[in-house]
């Protein structure tokens, strides 16, 4: 990978740069980049222009790619790894190692050592199609020790073959529970949204270790605007999102999607959910006495009380 190439020719200067004759160009360019050149006679690595000029792949994985072309023999490159080395995540890096791997500048394999051991081979090229991946060299196992010389030993009685066994299942780890879904707003109205998405992008201003990507903002929206629309005010976000924050920060938008979802807010209650219902008050109506008609209140007609007295006494 790290390959002393002191002999090859240095790139062409722009338009108003000096020649090889040392005088200047006529034209000097009036946008675009200009390249200032200094040749490297050690510690360098030559990288084809298909790589660093590839349309297809991102940004991400042609710097993972000259990075891991760079790096000498035997060097470690498992995403655990990479993302200790690199700022990014560990999701970023696993899919830039599959866009490597689509576009031919890596192969994985999985490889079972003479001793058991199972590892990954990662071979990288720096032309894709130029050799074969299945004649791709194989890692060298290690010395065996050279067999011992010893005495010849007394043969052993022959016992009868012991009665095989069940084999017993390996118990199985428990799998961690998947995160909680970030909460999604009921009406995602645009103006909501957008200020969000502004809350999102403005974190970075009191803390910088919070500055996110472009798709992280996008990813993480619909958290704040469910905050906003449960009538959170932008600041209780901001305090809620920026307090407390752990030191160092690998991935920020990691710790973001779990404060939304595990500090959400419960939705305001409406006004009359907070009304102490009302008493039912029963009006009993006002009936005429058969005998005296007088009135009096009774759910049937009938008796008043005193002539109800006067019946009981007559009997």
């Amino acid at each position: 990978m790290d390959t002393q190439q002191i002999t090859a020719p240095p790139c062409a200067q722009p338009d108003g740069f000096p020649g090889p004759s040392g005088g200047p160009r006529d034209v000097t360019p009036t946008s675009g980049v200009i390249h200032v050149n200094t040749r490297h006679v050690s510690g360098f690595t030559v990288i084809g222009n298909h790589l660093a000029q590839h349309r297809e792949l991102s940004l991400v994985a042609i710097g993972l790619a000259a990075h891991i072309q760079s790096l000498p023999a035997g060097a470690k490159v498992g995403i655990k790894v990479l993302t200790d080395r690199f700022p990014e995540s560990e999701a970023r890096i696993a899919a830039a190692l599959r866009e490597l791997e689509a576009e031919g500048y890596l192969h994985r394999s999985r490889v079972r050592l003479p001793e058991g051991r199972v590892v990954t081979r990662t071979v990288s090229y720096n032309q894709p199609g130029s050799v074969d991946v299945s004649k791709a060299p194989a890692p060298r196992p290690r010395p065996a020790a050279p067999p011992q010389a010893a005495p010849p030993a007394p043969p052993e009685p022959v016992q009868p073959p012991a009665p095989a066994s069940a084999p017993v299942p390996a118990p199985t780890a428990p799998t961690a529970p998947p995160p909680p879904p970030l909460p999604q707003p009921h009406t995602p109205a645009e103006g909501l949204r957008r200020t969000a998405a502004t809350l999102l992008a403005d974190l970075r201003r009191h803390a910088p270790e919070l500055t996110l990507s472009e798709s992280d903002i996008r990813a993480l929206t619909p958290g704040v605007a469910t905050w906003l629309e449960r009538d959170a005010h932008p600041d209780t976000v901001r305090h809620a999102l920026t307090a407390d924050l752990p030191a160092p920060l690998k991935h920020p938008a990691k710790l973001l999607r779990h404060r939304i979802t595990t500090r959400l807010p419960a939705p305001l209650p409406g006004t009359a959910d907070l009304t102490a219902p009302r008493r039912k008050v029963v009006v009993v109506p006002l009936q005429n006495c058969d005998t005296c008609e007088r009135a009096f209140r009774a759910t049937e007609p009938g008796h008043c009380r005193d002539c109800r007295t006067d019946l009981l006494e007559a009997a």
